[in-house]
């Protein structure tokens, strides 16, 4: 009787570990609504995407090659949509600062993607990117930056990177204004990395000032790691004032110019 007993309770004692072992921690029940939210986020981004590029696309084949209205539709209708549908909100700050009827190189530090929709919406002219090679090959978001005269830059190729350089100040010099990220990749800790001198160098070919632009809170809202991970915060660009190519004692150096520009985006995000 007691040999059954203890076999009985053995049992009980199996059975309470396997139903134990298929419960579900606390925490991961609260990332399933997270991950549900994400799922649908990322289901618009990619028809909100597609819709306006392909309006874009279409407007810029009729116009016959213009490219102000394509490039408006971004600022105005793709990067509000994308930032409002992330939860974001964006705060722009210091654009008294610049004179928007002149030639600028924009340098920002890089934490996410949606950086290029917080830029897109804050700038208040069309703007132009310097993107990674890679991009080119991305459907609807690659075609339209062909379309729409933006540079790719390859990062394991030094020649074809500086004849990338080459033809970003001369989409300077035509009058467009153009953003880099001269870390040259996403910061995963909200650190900035040392500024490439490289990218400086289009701004000294251009003859254009550059112009130091701080990115707080993007890499919260979408973080680098893992997969389109949203949530919802408070996105700040702040812009400092244009850095020019000469001092008193003659022109500035590249690589100066990316110390200089690199203390002004830091001072910026420490609120200076």
């Amino acid at each position: 009787m007691r040999a059954r007993s203890a076999r009985g309770a053995r049992y009980a004692l199996r059975v309470s570990e396997r139903i134990e072992s298929l419960q579900i921690p606390p925490r991961a029940w609260r990332r399933w609504p997270w991950l549900a939210f994400n799922g649908l986020q990322f289901g618009f981004t990619l028809l909100w995407t597609a819709g306006w590029i392909s309006l874009a696309l279409l407007l810029y084949a009729l116009s016959g090659g213009a490219r102000h209205l394509p490039l408006r539709m971004a600022s105005r209708c793709w990067a509000p949509g994308l930032l409002g549908g992330a939860g974001a909100r964006l705060e722009v700050e210091g654009l008294e600062r610049v004179d928007w009827s002149r030639r600028y190189v924009l340098v920002a530090n890089h934490q996410s993607v949606i950086d290029i929709c917080a830029l897109f919406r804050a700038v208040p002219v069309p703007l132009h990117f310097l993107l990674k090679q890679e991009m080119a090959g991305v459907p609807f978001v690659g075609w339209y930056a062909r379309a729409m005269g933006m540079v790719f830059i390859p990062r394991d190729n030094r020649r074809a990177a500086t004849a990338s350089l080459h033809r970003a100040a001369g989409v300077v010099r035509a009058g467009a204004i153009l953003c880099i990220f001269p870390e040259g990749t996403r910061s995963r800790d909200g650190s900035v990395a040392p500024f490439k001198p490289g990218a400086f160098q289009t701004a000294i070919e251009a003859g254009a000032e550059v112009l130091p632009v701080a990115l707080e809170g993007t890499g919260a809202v979408l973080p680098p790691e893992g997969f389109f991970r949203v949530r919802p915060g408070t996105i700040r660009v702040r812009f400092g004032a244009p850095l020019p190519l000469a001092g008193p004692s003659g022109p500035i150096g590249r690589q100066a110019l990316a110390e200089q520009a690199r203390a002004a985006v830091v001072g910026l995000l420490r609120g200076a």
